[in-house]
């Protein structure tokens, strides 16, 4: 499984309630958790343009998974008026780099990444799912390649989704089957209304674009389960800053085990996604 890596920073901020009394008490080594507690707030850089997760609304607003559950808020006593409302100061400089080191949303983990920087446990994933309307016979509970052989796929165009169609079909015709006939339209919108209008059989496209989309048309839709390989998305830190990965990951699965990271999944994203604990980086 490969790993994908946010430029967010309002997951981390979200949590930072829980952080604020485990740093205050942090007396160890001077390193990058001493820094965030003593300047009393995370730097990172964003890049907000990844819906759902966090992207710019109409009216200039960032908003989405990450930015909207943040810890901010809930500290606005202890707020810098440099810091813009929503609590996350948002630079692109090295500076900012040096606190929590953000390579790119939705970086691929990969094993030659691992070696040079280190990533926490994660916190969601992105996964390619086969959506299909709530009474349709012929797409299974569970869909395989094999199982979709002959049916129509709707798919946003010029995507990795639309890629892995193609893909699955090369797989269909060495088996002798029948080709998924790909249907490709310009938005997720689109790709709905076909599906609904009975212009094709499934959508095929990432886990919380459609998870969303289920949300939207309650009873109308069901999710088919997962094709292809998934990606997990987690922060990552210099390789030195053990102690602020080490808190990081604490964070995250006490959000889990507190059933907080699964309720905010389920309002930003549309879905709930059991992050692991171990096990997730990729093998070389």
């Amino acid at each position: 499984m490969k790993l994908k890596l946010p430029l967010a920073s309002a997951l981390f901020s979200a949590a930072l309630a829980v952080l604020a009394p485990l740093l205050a008490t942090s007396i160890a080594f001077a390193d990058t958790l001493d820094d965030i507690k003593a300047r009393g707030k995370v730097i990172v850089a964003i890049d907000p343009t990844f819906a759902p997760y966090e992207f710019t609304d109409s009216s200039g607003k960032i908003v989405g998974y990450n930015p909207g559950h943040h810890g901010g808020r809930r500290q606005e006593d202890r707020r810098d008026p440099r810091v813009p409302e929503d609590g996350v100061q948002r630079h692109h400089s090295r500076a900012a780099r040096q606190v929590v080191r953000p390579r790119g949303f939705f970086v691929e983990r990969t094993a030659e990444r691992a070696k040079r920087v280190s990533f926490t446990v994660p916190f969601g994933k992105s996964a390619n799912v086969v959506l299909a309307r709530a009474g349709e016979s012929r797409v299974p509970a569970t869909a395989t390649v094999e199982s979709l052989a002959g049916l129509t796929a709707v798919v946003k165009a010029a995507t990795a989704p639309e890629k892995l169609l193609k893909e699955f079909n090369a797989t269909l015709a060495g088996k002798g089957l029948a080709p998924i006939q790909i249907v490709s339209l310009d938005t997720v919108e689109q790709t709905i209304t076909a599906l609904l209008a009975k212009r094709g059989d499934f959508v095929f496209d990432d886990i919380t674009v459609l998870g969303a989309a289920m949300q939207q048309n309650p009873g109308k839709l069901r999710s088919a389960g997962e094709l292809g390989a998934a990606q997990w998305m987690a922060w990552a830190t210099r390789p030195d800053d053990t102690r602020l990965n080490k808190l990081i990951s604490e964070v995250i699965l006490g959000m889990q085990k507190s059933g907080e990271l699964s309720a905010l999944q389920k309002k930003h994203l549309g879905v709930t996604i059991v992050v692991p604990e171990a096990d997730f980086i990729p093998k070389p």
